[in-house]
């Protein structure tokens, strides 16, 4: 695929973007701080649906400065997990990782997650939900709902690499744990299919606290809920029938 980058970099973050423009100048400046001290050899590509609110000419701005930092476009498609895929078929890196871009994920925790995967880890994650971590200001019933969402996939978790946190959005993985399997382009728990269908045999989760939307608004809605669902509804249909969910692959090509 002559897209690709050669010779492969170490780590490509994908910063999925839907009317983000508010918070990226901000999050794109402490991420690459980060990351130029953590993980000298990486790049940061922003996958933005074609938010027409000024997200490409900024981000087109900064890559003049900084050629880490590369822009995709996707016209006509939405969805989370497709963005991430989209970005890390444009990229050789053998490390891979997804934050969001509305500065609630700390990019602090980037360099702890890297030192996670040099470890040893097939995917460091950061977690909600580890040991000692508080959930700020969610109110109870968002609680509530996370909770019985996580609960919902400790059957479809494998016992060996079960995880407090399987909905996380920030996350890194190795490439190699995700070549050639087939996933749900839709929706927004890649993290999830990644746990269940991929061969992972270490998973670290880093805990993290939320951090305060400052622009921008959630991407939450009945259709995402909706999505979730179905996707639940196929994992459990695959495990039951031993036969892949087939929507779209990833290749490691």
């Amino acid at each position: 695929m002559d897209h690709l980058l050669s010779p492969p970099c170490k780590l490509a973050l994908v910063i999925p973007t839907l009317h983000e423009a508010g918070s990226l100048p901000a999050l794109l400046a402490r991420v690459s701080t980060i990351l130029d001290a953590s993980c000298p050899n990486h790049e940061i590509l922003i996958v933005d649906d074609d938010s027409r609110d000024g997200t490409a000419e900024l981000v087109r701005a900064i890559t003049r400065k900084n050629p880490r930092v590369r822009l995709l476009i996707r016209k006509g498609e939405r969805g989370l997990s497709g963005a991430i895929l989209h970005g890390w078929q444009h990229t050789a890196a053998p490390i891979l990782g997804v934050m969001d871009a509305d500065l609630q994920h700390p990019p602090e925790i980037l360099p702890s997650l890297i030192a996670a995967i040099e470890n040893g880890s097939d995917i460091a994650i950061a977690s909600r939900y580890a040991k000692g971590v508080q959930l700020g200001s969610w109110n109870p019933l968002r609680k509530l709902a996370s909770a019985v969402a996580i609960g919902l996939t400790y059957p479809l978790q494998c016992p060996g690499t079960r995880v407090a946190d399987p909905m996380s959005g920030f996350f890194l993985v190795r490439r190699r744990s995700i070549c050639n399997i087939i996933f749900q382009p839709t929706g927004f728990k890649l993290l999830l299919e990644i746990l269940i269908r991929g061969p992972i045999s270490k998973v670290t989760e880093v805990p993290f606290e939320f951090g305060r939307r400052t622009t921008g608004h959630s991407k939450a809605s009945l259709k995402v809920a909706l999505d979730y669902l179905r996707l639940l509804a196929r994992l459990y249909a695959a495990r039951a029938a031993r036969h892949p969910a087939i929507t779209q692959e990833f290749s490691g090509d």
